[in-house]
C-alpha cells in the first residue's frame, strides 16, 4: 500500500470477516510491529485528537497509520462533510488514514465517503468487501476457490459448489472449513467433493435431517426450538441453503418413490442419507414438497430483496408447517 502513496484509504462493506483481514493485511504492510498506529472511533474521538494522530511524525519509520472507524455517519450535514472532505485532503504523506465501517445493500452504493473516495484518486482509494449472494452460485464458487488459493491449495469446482451451498453467505465459516478441509488433503491434493461430504456437511445435515424429521411427525415446538439453536449458532443464509437443498432432496425422493424406483442409485446418495430421505419424503406429499419448495423461493426473493428477514421467515415456516 505504501508503494503508490495512498494518505487515505475507506474500506468498507457488509462481509466483517473480510475487512477484518483486509485492516490486518494494512497493518502488515504499513506498521508490522504497530509502534505507529492509533486506533480511533469517530463516535468519541474529539477533533484535537484526530488532529494530534494524523499529523504526528511516525517514529523510526516511513509513515504512520491510523485506523478510523464509522467516519461517515458521524459527518451527516452539508458543512460537516465538506469540513471533514477537507481534513482528509490534508492529510500528510507520512500518514495512511484507513477509514472503515460495515454497511451492506443501498448506504454501500450510495455512501458519501465511498464516492469522494472513488473520484479523488490522486490520493485515496475505496475498497468494497460485500457479503456474496448465496444464490449467485458462479460468483460464490469462485470466490471459494480464490479463498482454497490464497490458503496455498486448491478446491475441485464440485467441492467448492457443496461448500457454497452449506455455507451461504458466511464467508468467515467458509473460509474456516476451507482451512479444515486443506490440512485433511495435507495440502498436497485439491479438495474434493467427498472431503466436503465427509467433513464439512454431516454434522451440519444432521441438524437439518432432526429439524425436517420434527416437522414430518408433527412436533412443532420440538422444531422451532432446533430452528432457535440452529439459528444462534449459524448464519441464516448457510441454514436455509441446507432447507432448501433437503426439501429438494425429498421432493426428488418422493418423485422416484411414487415411480417405485431405487432412491440411492437415481439419487447417488450414500445409503444412510437414502434411508432417511425414504422415511422423510413418506411423511409428504408430492404436491405438499411442490408446495413448500415454491414457498422457499418466495422466501429466498423476500430475503434479496430485504423485504423480510430471513430468520424470521424461516421461524415463520416452520410455524405454518408445523401447524
Amino acid at each position: 500500500m505504501s508503494k503508490n502513496k495512498l494518505r487515505v484509504l475507506f474500506v468498507y462493506g457488509d462481509d466483517e470477516f473480510a475487512i477484518a483481514r483486509r485492516l490486518k493485511k494494512i497493518q502488515a504492510s504499513v506498521d508490522k510491529e504497530g509502534m505507529n498506529t492509533t486506533h480511533l472511533d469517530a463516535a468519541t474521538a474529539r477533533k484535537e485528537e484526530l488532529n494530534t494522530a494524523i499529523n504526528a511524525m511516525p517514529f523510526l519509520a516511513e509513515r504512520r497509520l491510523v485506523f478510523l472507524k464509522n467516519a461517515s455517519g458521524q459527518y451527516r450535514g452539508k458543512n460537516q462533510r465538506e469540513t471533514f472532505l477537507a481534513f482528509l485532503k490534508a492529510v500528510p504523506e507520512t500518514t495512511v488514514l484507513v477509514l472503515y465501517e460495515a454497511m451492506g445493500g443501498k448506504k454501500a452504493t450510495t455512501n458519501w465517503l465511498a464516492k469522494w473516495a472513488q473520484k479523488t484518486r490522486e490520493i485515496a482509494g475505496a475498497e468494497a468487501f460485500m457479503l456474496p449472494k448465496a444464490w449467485e452460485t458462479r460468483d460464490w464458487v469462485e470466490r471459494i476457490q480464490k479463498e482454497a488459493n490464497s490458503q496455498g491449495g486448491e478446491i475441485e469446482g464440485q467441492a467448492a459448489a457443496r461448500l457454497a451451498e452449506m455455507t451461504g453467505s458466511n464467508t468467515r465459516q467458509a473460509a474456516q472449513e476451507i482451512t479444515k478441509l486443506l490440512t485433511y488433503a495435507k495440502f498436497s491434493r485439491p479438495i474434493t467433493l467427498a472431503d466436503v461430504e465427509l467433513l464439512s456437511v454431516n454434522t451440519a445435515q444432521a441438524d437439518i435431517f432432526a429439524l425436517v424429521d420434527a416437522l414430518g411427525n408433527g412436533e412443532g415446538k420440538k422444531a422451532q426450538a432446533l430452528l432457535h439453536q440452529l439459528l444462534d449458532e449459524q448464519d441464516a443464509f448457510s441454514i436455509f441453503g441446507m432447507v432448501v437443498r433437503q426439501f429438494r432432496l425429498l421432493l426428488q425422493a418422493r418423485e422416484v418413490l411414487d415411480q417405485r424406483g431405487n432412491v440411492q442409485a437415481e439419487l447417488k446418495q450414500h445409503p444412510f442419507v437414502a434411508k432417511k430421505l425414504i422415511a422423510q419424503a413418506r411423511h409428504f406429499s408430492i404436491s405438499t414438497l411442490e408446495a413448500i419448495y415454491r414457498r422457499l423461493l418466495v422466501i429466498d426473493e423476500e430475503a434479496k430483496t430485504g423485504k423480510t428477514a430471513l430468520d424470521l421467515s424461516l421461524d415463520m415456516l416452520v410455524m405454518e408447517l408445523a401447524g
